[in-house]
């Protein structure tokens, strides 16, 4: 298992993962996962909160699960991840997105434990649209997202609508979401990150020894 020490994340390493990440490391998760990761469970602890007093999030829509899913967010972003190889770029769009999605609905959308998986996967799949030259099928993304593919494309489309198919990010703009993420590990969330990544090379440590061809595991159902 690799040290604490070679596990921690600073902005710069940060800033370094973002603009030159490169697949030739294997399997190494992009740092932003995590990063990205750690803000949204804050932002939904803090939605719960203001739920549980003032009674409630109001009306659902269509993103909401019937249940809330047994799957932290940590991990379903590194599931993403494993099945696509989406790079760290579309993590920051699909941030963006996300930011805008909550900024643009009058309905007072907020990111909860029963909405937020289906809306990370169908935005990391619009960003992976934008950023990427080659894509899967929204099939697939419905596969690795634990969804039907007609649940996924109605989601698709209704986000698309909601957002005013404002999808264009432009330098500055996705220069100052980086900046915003390189906040949150020197301010927010640096120790509460670098845990979930002790925890997640534990885990794939016991993995390895418990199965050296675990990379050869077909692909496993999750459902939402």
């Amino acid at each position: 298992m690799a040290s604490s020490s070679s596990l921690a994340i600073s902005p710069r390493k940060l800033r370094s993962d973002l603009y030159s990440y490169s697949y030739q490391d294997g399997s190494k998760t992009p740092l932003v996962i995590s990063v990205l990761s750690s803000l949204i469970e804050r932002t939904v602890a803090r939605n719960e909160r203001i739920s549980r007093s003032y009674g409630g999030f109001g009306k659902t829509c269509v993103f909401d699960c019937m249940e809330v899913p047994d799957m932290t967010i940590q991990s379903y972003l590194e599931r993403i991840f494993r099945y696509t190889k989406a790079g760290p770029s579309v993590y920051v769009v699909a941030y963006v997105y996300i930011d805008r999605f909550c900024q643009n609905n009058d309905q007072g959308f907020r990111i909860s434990l029963t909405n937020v998986h289906r809306l990370l996967i169908t935005t990391i799949m619009v960003a992976s649209k934008y950023v990427e030259d080659m894509n899967y099928r929204n099939s697939y993304f419905a596969k690795v997202g634990g969804l039907e593919t007609e649940d996924l494309n109605n989601l698709e489309l209704e986000f698309l609508f909601l957002i005013g198919f404002k999808l264009h990010v432009n330098v500055s703009v996705f220069e100052s979401y980086c900046c915003h993420l390189e906040r949150e590990v020197s301010i927010g969330g640096g120790y509460q990150i670098e845990k979930a990544l002790r925890c997640a090379e534990e885990i794939k440590s016991r993995q390895i020894v418990q199965d050296p061809k675990h990379h050869h595991h077909p692909f496993s159902r999750v459902l939402l």
